[in-house]
């Protein structure tokens, strides 16, 4: 049976990382990209990362290129690619930079893989999944962002610290942007199936919440000098594995929302079934007003951070 062709592009750390995770899992071959400036970074990491399979008995051929033809036919394409934030630069220099960085990678996508599965990594996310998707002009089904399965993930971890219990113990929803606009469900998250309310108090849950919220610039004050790539990178594989594995799995995706939920066209965080086509459904929760005016909420800061792409674009 043909191997999957998995292709990350940005080889830094959380593409790297993507890529490690793919292949200590099996779960295709991966071509490991990143811009012709970096000269050989790509190839030596991809290599060393060959290098580890005779010693965690994975199998997967993993080449590292600058060349986008190197990429063609790819069954997943991750983009990773982006600049972090830097001191002295504003919002809309992060946001107009990416968008013109995803929105190159895009172009070179729509021609090498057309068939492709598109799983955006790059920040502002809900912004720059939009921007792949308005580039490619895949149906938008193939086209989503990670954000809500690392979300969760932080708030599984922080539940089960919480509560002293295994994090497989612990299951989360969330909706929404990714950062300070989330939306955990507390309606759908469950220890052993008992619901949260029942073993954590509300106004400590919401601290807990607020964590999550929080969870990548409490890990950028903690590096100094970078931030999360092992959680991100993991998030990231294991959409792959949905995708290149038809599970069908049912988890919190950045995905294009036209009726669902009313968001009337734009890429949000909601649960949906993940499999070989993409995003095969959207499942839509019946909310209540809290949650539904905090998931408005969210929408509404989408729906500026798009619009200010665009003007930006406009000149």
């Amino acid at each position: 049976m043909r191997r999957a062709k998995i292709t990350i592009i940005g080889a830094g750390n959380v593409g790297a990382t993507t890529a490690h995770w793919c292949a200590a899992a099996e779960l295709g071959d991966i071509v490991l990209l990143d811009i012709p400036q970096t000269e050989g970074m790509p190839a030596g990491k991809a290599l060393d990362l060959m290098e580890a399979s005779p010693i965690m008995g994975f199998d997967a051929n993993i080449v590292g290129t600058t060349n986008y033809d190197d990429t063609e036919g790819s069954d997943v394409v991750v983009i990773t690619a982006g600049i972090p934030r830097k001191p002295g630069m504003s919002r809309d220099d992060l946001l107009n930079t990416n968008a013109n960085i995803v929105g190159s990678v895009a172009e070179q996508i729509k021609r090498t893989s057309p068939d492709a599965c598109v799983i955006v990594v790059s920040n502002p996310l809900d912004a720059m999944v939009q921007r792949a998707q308005q580039v490619t002009n895949f149906p938008p089904h193939r086209v989503m962002g990670q954000a809500g399965v690392l979300d969760t993930a932080r708030y599984r971890t922080f539940l089960a610290m919480e509560l002293g219990v295994s994090v497989e113990d612990v299951s989360a929803m969330l909706l929404g942007g990714h950062g300070d606009t989330m939306v955990p469900l507390p309606s759908c998250t469950a220890v052993g199936g008992i619901p949260v309310t029942q073993l954590i108090a509300p106004e400590r849950l919401e601290e807990i919440i607020q964590r999550t919220r929080d969870g990548g610039a409490e890990i950028v004050g903690l590096l100094k000098t970078g931030s999360a790539y092992y959680a991100p990178g993991a998030a990231t594989a294991q959409m792959v594995e949905a995708i290149v594995r038809d599970k069908k799995r049912l988890i919190p995706v950045a995905a294009y929302c036209d009726k669902e939920y009313g968001v009337g066209g734009y890429y949000v965080g909601v649960p949906v079934i993940l499999g070989s086509k993409g995003v095969e459904r959207i499942i839509e929760l019946e909310l209540s007003d809290s949650e539904r005016a905090a998931f408005n909420q969210s929408v509404e800061a989408v729906k500026k951070l798009v619009s200010r792409m665009a003007e930006l674009a406009a000149g």
